[in-house]
Formats: structure tokens, sequence, C-alpha cells
């Protein structure tokens, strides 16, 4: 591998380790799970995790799972508790994901379409705190190390 290439893979790799996400895809409509998704976009982790809890829709059950599974991501690439250092939900993101496509039958012998939707949703939690990086330093001495090689 290349100095050029080595380097931007290390650029990449310390880029990753300061974004904390998870991604989670379930058997319901984008257009529901989007309703939820706007309640918590740019709210505290525990703010957005009190709105999850008492809200009433489905989709609020596997928005909460995805929600912490973030956190988890966080306390497991830092190794830090996530209450000292401010997070907060940063990006989230609902898509469409696979449709599951069935025929319903209609009068006169004809068929209607059933479209059985599902989604994907992403969420990017940030720090109001930097994230003191502990093994960033070993990357950089690596590097090092392989230049002089």
């Amino acid at each position: 591998m290349g100095k050029r290439k080595r380097e931007m893979a290390a650029a990449i790799k310390e880029s990753r380790k300061s974004v904390f996400v998870a991604k989670g895809s379930y058997p319901s409509s984008p257009r529901k799970m989007r309703l939820v998704v706007d309640l918590i976009r740019g709210k505290s982790v525990e703010e957005a995790l009190y709105i999850l809890k008492f809200s009433k829709q489905e989709a609020s059950d596997k928005l909460e799972k995805i929600v912490l599974s973030a956190i988890n991501n966080f306390e497991q690439k830092t190794g830090e508790r996530p209450e000292e250092y401010g997070l907060f939900v940063k990006e989230i993101m609902c898509g469409g994901g696979r449709m599951l496509k069935r025929f319903r039958p209609a009068p006169q012998g004809r068929a209607h379409r059933i479209r059985k939707r599902s989604n994907h949703v992403t969420v990017v939690l940030g720090t109001t705190k930097e994230v003191p990086s502990q093994q960033s330093e070993t990357v950089v001495e690596e590097v090092e190390a392989a230049e002089t090689e």
C-alpha cells in the first residue's frame, strides 16, 4: 500500500471513531416511522428515550431499540459513560426498504396489488463535549512506524 493511500485510510478510520451510528430495518411503512422519527430529531438522548417510552405508536418501541443500540456503540467505542458527554440525536433518517408485493382478489375477476412496505432507520449521535480518543494515538504511531520502514 502506498503512503498516500495509507494516510487516507488512517484518516477515514480516525473520522469513524467519532461517529456513533446504529441502523435497523423493520416491517412497517416509512410514513408511520417518520412520524415518530420527527419527534426525536435534535433532542438529547435522555429526552428522546422519554418521548419514545411514552409514545403510543408501535414504531416508537422499535426506534427506542435503535437509539439504545447507538448509545451502546458510544460506550463500546469510547469506554466512557454517555451521561458525561451530552449525547444528542445529531442525525436520524428513515427511508423505504424492501417491498413485498401481493395480490388480493377484486370484483369481476380482477386483482389489486397490495404493497407490504418496510423501512430502514439510521441514527447518528453527536456529543456536546469532545470525546478523548485513546485508540487514535496508536493508529498515528502505526502509520508513522510504517512510513519509516
